[in-house]
């Protein structure tokens, strides 16, 4: 399975947009740095990397809500 890198616009819709895929995650994690190296103080989007079988299944696993972890019992 690839490692897909994606722009995210967080505002003011939720938008992605594809840029890259990889299938070493050491190829894709270079990318990434090479990327959020280039980005300009005011950017308004944020690089991430995803590991799915698909685009679109990236894209599916990317938009997912998901809960913070909870607190450790102490």
């Amino acid at each position: 399975m690839p490692y897909f890198l994606y722009k995210i616009f967080p505002s003011p819709i939720r938008r992605l947009e594809p840029i890259e895929a990889h299938a070493r995650f050491k190829d894709a994690a270079a990318a990434a740095r090479q990327y959020r190296s280039e980005l300009a103080p005011d950017a308004d989007y944020s690089i991430k990397i995803i590991f799915a079988e698909t685009e679109l299944h990236a894209e599916d696993l990317l938009n997912e809500i998901r809960e913070p972890n909870p607190e450790p019992d102490e």
